[in-house]
């Protein structure tokens, strides 16, 4: 609720803060108004009563029941009129805290990322951005006006008929919330055991449907079915023993407040039959129990969602509690490029405690160097990327740009100097123009055309029949390895940073396109610092030097003909490759 109250009462937004007030003063209203019409009732009901010698009049019975529906009326018009007011503060509230979430999670480290479930997390802010509305609207709307109708109502028995009634109200509702808190709590165990399974049902299909590819690959539907069907089956059994105690609850609910009711009317018939009230009494009570009793039956409801409101919303909250594992310095200022010298010096990093993945990692890449490494799988090349990206902070040693230390610069400057063109291309489920384009928002039509001339697929795009407008689906699926991968060749062109990170970025090319494209990476590379992390060895030959890793040190460095005269690991890999290459012409 702390989170909450600063997105209802905002401070920079003043007229916020009146629609507020407001709501609340026609929130008073409404229930003035609501009670008025059983009284108005309860007056038209004597005046009809043969037995009362002061029969009101005709006209004034008329105008009491036309006061009647007036009074209805304006009980349903009046809490409109409190949605009109507060309905821009509630969708306010939800786009705000939507938004603070969504740039938490992009704040987040890319371990965090790789760690969770992308189903099971949007199903978290989803269910969390959906309670804030009903919180604000029951919370605000329906138990504390129930409460303040319930004094109101108190009074109104204490003056106008005794206050024994006022007693008998208090107590039902008293007993009614003690039994429905006690009760919701006893459900909450349900509840959350259907949510825990209805996240996994959701995540098992979101994952089994990003991976459609994958499971045709395997002829895998039935499993992938079969394991969904058993996630529903255990959300359907958790769902049915919730259901099964709302059941038990509602009886409960009605059993307290129609005790209540009838309490109030046993005493009030006898007070009539004595002729201690008249007969018109029985309408007014009985209408103004009821009257409370509509709420109250929500209140079990809403607390019970409330309740549930909160835990979702608690699961979404909890997120933004989770700190950045790399953050910008207090004193972070803006990395300034001259040159790009890039330097590792004394590079030691792991990602968990006992797995240590770069051991004394030394080298340096000269301004507008093309800089190639290369090992076997798991060698380390990706994660040296990945430490000057700065998705994961060092654990000793230190890595430079220009002389800056990039832990004391800002994120965002040391990002937009580098470009990324990485192995497995993952594209935007929108427009080739707009993926492109995404380097460089704003962007105009003739400079992503000029990036995808240089990417080698402008060509390829103008022959379609939407040609830039053309949606590539799900994570770029309907376009092949190649196309995507030139098409991320295009969008980091298009970025024009200073320097370039290759990450077996024509892997997925045939042998003709590869040589377009290394000829056009060439040309972008001129005047950048690159570092080409490379398993094809005949696409570095022309690096300044070559960096050959194992097991996360550099074990040889140079050109490719020092490397191959050295006869070393380099060359051994080389020759391998020359062989298989043979072997498969």
């Amino acid at each position: 609720m702390r989170a909450l109250l600063p997105h209802l009462w905002p401070k920079d937004k003043p007229s916020y803060k009146l629609r507020v007030i407001a709501a609340f003063i026609v929130i008073l209203l409404g229930q003035v108004v609501s009670l008025g019409a059983p009284i108005l009732l309860e007056e038209v009901v004597n005046g009809l009563d043969q037995s009362n010698p002061a029969v009101i009049a005709v006209a004034t019975i008329t105008s009491l029941v036309v006061g009647y529906g007036i009074f209805r009326l304006l009980s349903v018009a009046v809490p409109q009129l409190r949605e009109f007011l507060f309905a821009r503060v509630g969708q306010n509230a939800q786009r705000e805290v939507a938004i603070d979430v969504f740039r938490h999670l992009h704040a987040l480290s890319l371990r965090f990322h790789l760690e969770r479930r992308t189903g099971g997390l949007s199903r978290i802010i989803e269910r969390g951005i959906r309670s804030i509305d009903f919180l604000f609207r029951f919370l605000l709307f329906n138990i504390i006006p129930t409460f303040i109708q319930l004094g109101i109502i108190a009074v109104l028995f204490s003056i106008r008929y005794d206050p024994v009634y006022a007693v008998i109200a208090a107590v039902t509702v008293i007993v009614y919330v003690w039994f429905t808190v006690a009760s919701t709590e006893w459900r909450l165990k349900f509840r959350r055991e259907m949510n825990q399974q209805d996240t996994e049902a959701n995540t098992r299909a979101v994952d089994s449907l990003l991976n459609y590819e994958t499971v045709k690959y395997f002829n895998n539907e039935r499993w992938e079915a079969d394991r969904y069907n058993d996630a529903m089956a255990k959300y359907q059994e958790a769902a049915i023993r919730s259901n099964n105690s709302l059941a038990i609850v509602n009886i409960g609910q009605s059993l307290i407040f129609n005790a209540g009711i009838v309490a109030i009317l046993i005493l009030a018939t006898r007070a009539i039959a004595a002729g201690e009230m008249e007969v018109g009494v029985i309408t007014g009570i009985s209408l103004i129990m009821m009257q409370l009793y509509q709420p109250l039956n929500i209140l079990g409801f809403a607390y019970r969602e409330i309740k549930q409101s909160m835990i979702d919303m608690e699961k979404m909250f909890s997120l933004q509690k989770v700190e950045p594992e790399v953050e910008d310095r207090p004193d972070a200022r803006p990395l300034a490029v001259d040159g790009a010298a890039i330097v590792f010096d004394n590079v030691h990093f792991r990602y968990e405690e006992d797995r240590p993945i770069l051991k004394g990692v030394s080298f340096a890449a000269q301004p507008g160097e093309k800089i190639a490494i290369v090992g076997h799988s798991g060698a380390g090349k990706s994660t040296i990327s990945r430490i000057l990206y700065r998705f994961y902070d060092i654990d000793e040693g230190s890595v430079t740009i220009d002389g800056q230390d990039i832990r004391e610069v800002t994120q965002d400057s040391l990002r937009a100097a580098i470009g990324m063109v990485p192995q497995d291309t993952v594209l935007f489920n929108e427009t080739i123009g707009y993926n492109i384009a995404y380097a460089r928002p704003g962007a105009t039509q003739t400079q992503i055309e000029q990036a995808a001339q240089m990417a080698q697929i402008h060509d390829f795009v103008a022959g379609l029949p939407k040609g830039y407008d053309t949606v590539v689906g799900e994570r770029g699926l309907k376009l092949s390895g190649g196309e995507k991968q030139r098409v991320a060749i295009a969008r980091t062109i298009l970025k024009n940073p200073p320097i370039l990170i290759l990450d077996e970025a024509t892997s997925a090319l045939d042998s003709v396109t590869e040589q377009g494209i290394q000829t056009a990476l060439r040309n972008v590379a001129e005047s950048r610092t690159t570092l080409v992390i490379a398993h094809r060895l005949s696409t570095i030959i022309d690096a300044d030097r070559i960096l050959v890793m194992d097991d996360g040190k550099i074990i040889e460095q140079g050109t490719h003909a020092e490397l191959l005269t050295k006869g070393g690991d380099y060359a051994e890999l080389w020759q391998r490759q020359q062989e298989d290459r043979q072997a498969a012409e």
